[in-house]
């Protein structure tokens, strides 16, 4: 069992899913809504103590699932009490530590092509904090073993999690690590300075492995993926674009300017007038006025229309893209 959650009209949900087999793949299935507000469901008969009431036992026991008592504290326990949390770490801890060593162990691993080459990206860097990853065979296969009899929803899930703890400087060098993009470039300096790449061109090559991800069966592993870009993967996109990449280093900032400034001059760029009238048709307001528009203002309308564009709003994916990709072209050319 694990906890889910999802946007709905910019409120969080919550629910209690399980991941179950079927056949060779992982799916899974809801056990329990929990709304908006899973603390709801813990009650408190006094001092530190608390207990999930009922109602979720008697649900969980309907479907034939019992599950071990702290399996279900485990799911709210992040809606507990915050001076209830604080009381009771420290027992807890010492509880989830004893389990483990209790398990027992054992040298059978799943093979490491077992879990998806994306998921192990993503779990080595938020584990370990690795953006070389051209070493990955090197990872013990037991720092993957968080990815085993999970479903695609539940791994998201977990992830997501994880994901928490990046700060807002730290995401777009996040996303151009787990999609591999320094591997399409041959320069020296691409493992470790992205800023100093051809923008448009590591643009390029998110919006095609992102593409590439949302219609890889292998990876969706029987989830529905659909036509438009899933939900799941909604949340890189906003990283890459809506970020810039970790503040350089002095001696990376110097390497930048040494090397652009013996770059060939190039003018600066230009829309074409049907790239002006497309961008124009995606932020509704006229070409000219587009073009003459401030910085200030641009950014504003570029909110505005997210809000009616954005997949999480029913938009097209499509155009959310574009509308985002034509948004920074004009950046570069406002003051």
């Amino acid at each position: 069992m694990y906890l889910a959650q999802k946007k709905i009209k910019g409120r969080t949900h919550y629910a209690i899913r399980e991941s179950y087999r079927q056949n060779r793949q992982f799916l899974s299935r809801d056990l329990f809504d929990l709304g908006t507000d899973p603390a709801r469901f813990i009650v408190y008969p006094g001092g530190n103590s608390f207990y999930i009431h009922e109602s979720i036992e008697e649900r969980l026991n309907s479907l034939n699932i019992f599950p071990e008592h702290h399996e279900v504290e485990d799911i709210f326990w992040r809606f507990l009490a915050p001076d209830i949390r604080r009381a009771l770490e420290t027992f807890r801890n010492r509880q989830m530590n004893a389990k483990s060593r209790r398990v027992p162990k054992t040298n059978k691993t799943p093979a490491e092509d077992q879990f998806h080459i994306f998921d192990r990206r993503r779990i080595l860097y938020l584990k370990c904090g690795r953006t070389d990853q051209r070493n990955m065979a090197r990872a013990p296969r037991s720092l993957f073993q968080v990815l085993k009899a999970k479903s695609r929803d539940e791994i998201e899930q977990m992830i997501m999690e994880m994901e928490r703890i990046l700060g807002g400087r730290e995401l777009k060098n996040y996303t151009y690590v787990i999609f591999n993009l320094q591997n399409f470039f041959n320069v020296w300096f691409a493992q470790t300075a992205p800023k100093m790449l051809d923008p448009e061109k590591v643009d390029e090559h998110f919006l095609e492995e992102i593409c590439r991800l949302n219609g890889d069966p292998g990876f969706w592993g029987g989830m529905e993926s659909g036509g438009r870009l899933h939900e799941y993967l909604v949340r890189y996109v906003l990283m890459y674009f809506d970020y810039d990449y970790a503040t350089e280093s002095f001696i990376e900032e110097y390497i930048r300017n040494f090397i652009n400034s013996r770059r060939d001059y190039r003018p600066p760029l230009k829309f074409r007038k049907a790239d002006l009238d497309e961008a124009g048709a995606l932020f509704k307001v006229a070409p000219e006025a587009l073009k003459k528009m401030s910085r200030k203002d641009l950014v504003q309308r570029y909110r505005q229309r997210v809000k009616k564009l954005h997949p999480d709003q029913g938009g097209d994916h499509d155009r959310f893209i574009k509308l985002t990709r034509a948004y920074h072209e004009l950046l570069r050319s406002k003051p």
